[in-house]
């Protein structure tokens, strides 16, 4: 009998990550869940300082707000809803106190350009190539915070405009790091208010944009996240129940696909000695009062500190506050 899936060939990167490089990953699910990975593995990685970003255009908003180290005023918001909320971010940043919401809003800005101009990789996720122009201003938000709809223009990007952006981006990006390697990648999850034909179309677009864009800059590459799903996986039961977004197998097949591509062999030792870690944390005993549980911690905490002398540039205080309240409690 023959195979039955098709497995996506992915080419070998020239550039890995490891744990001294830093990587920041922008855009929609796949940034958050291998950012949010790697992040539990401690590796030096930001995730969307401006929360989950769905079409190209907010993407490049938000770098080029880090690149400017742009300071966020009271006339950047509007409230709505008894919040205080800013077009240029998700709703988790809003707030229904204006000073807060621009806290949040201009700290992670700082963290965020920080970060960027000391990174070795930019993960780049593009979800829809449809957006949506606030009528009041012109501007394209990368959320409507459930305005009505009657006051956005709906539209879609065309492959030029995606492309042309881009280019202007990337020359920019260039100069304020020249280290920096972009990786592009298209979200599998499926914007199903669009319909199944105009999801299609909308794919279609950032697909053709993005091989555009690398066929200019071939020093960038493509990650065929988008691809995993659609032609090896190719089940539902890789989704999640809503049959839209990617579920925990299809989650961390793509992980296991993107760690063979992007990191380094020599951090897999360390990997795996975090990840015991977490399985721990992640641990419910059924009797916590026992020896062997007891053991169970002790053990854990001897090996946090162990880990701490070895790799002095991770912090493992919060694992060993963990393990120290659950043993004193």
């Amino acid at each position: 009998m023959g195979n039955f899936r098709t497995v996506v060939a992915i080419p070998e990167n020239d550039k890995k990550l490891n744990y001294s490089t830093k990587a920041l990953f922008i855009g929609s699910c796949f940034a958050d869940n291998i950012g949010n990975r790697l992040e539990s593995l401690k590796f030096p990685v930001l995730h969307n300082p401006f929360g989950v970003l769905y079409n190209p255009e907010s993407v490049k908003n938000c770098l080029e707000i880090l690149l400017n180290s742009r300071i966020f005023q009271s006339s950047d918001l509007i409230r709505y809803n008894d919040l205080w909320i800013s077009f240029s971010h998700h709703g988790s940043f809003s707030h229904p106190d204006q000073a807060a919401c621009l806290n949040q809003i201009n700290r992670t800005i700082q963290e965020g350009t920080e970060f960027l101009q000391n990174a070795g990789f930019l993960f780049l996720t593009f979800g829809t190539a449809r957006v949506y122009e606030y009528k009041n201003t012109g501007e394209i938000v990368a959320n409507c915070h459930k305005l009505p709809a009657n006051e956005f223009y709906r539209k879609l990007l065309t492959v030029d405009q995606i492309v042309n952006s881009y280019t202007e981006l990337i020359t920019i990006l260039k100069k304020f790091n020249k280290n920096l390697k972009l990786i592009f990648t298209v979200s599998p999850i499926r914007h199903w208010k669009d319909g199944a034909v105009n999801n299609q179309i909308s794919k279609s677009i950032l697909l053709l944009a993005i091989h555009k864009i690398i066929e200019k800059f071939p020093e960038h590459t493509y990650f065929p996240a988008y691809e995993l799903f659609m032609d090896d996986l190719r089940d539902y039961r890789f989704y999640d129940s809503d049959m839209l977004h990617p579920g925990a197998l299809g989650i961390e097949y793509t992980w296991q696909r993107f760690n063979e591509t992007f990191i380094e062999f020599s951090a897999h030792d360390l990997m795996k000695e975090i990840e015991k870690i977490n399985n721990s944390m992640n641990h419910r005993p059924l009797f916590p009062g026992t020896p062997k549980y007891l053991e169970f911690l002790q053990s854990n905490i001897k090996n946090c500190h162990e880990l701490s002398k070895k790799y002095p540039f991770l912090n493992f205080n919060k694992e060993i506050e963990y393990f120290t309240s659950r043993l004193n409690g």
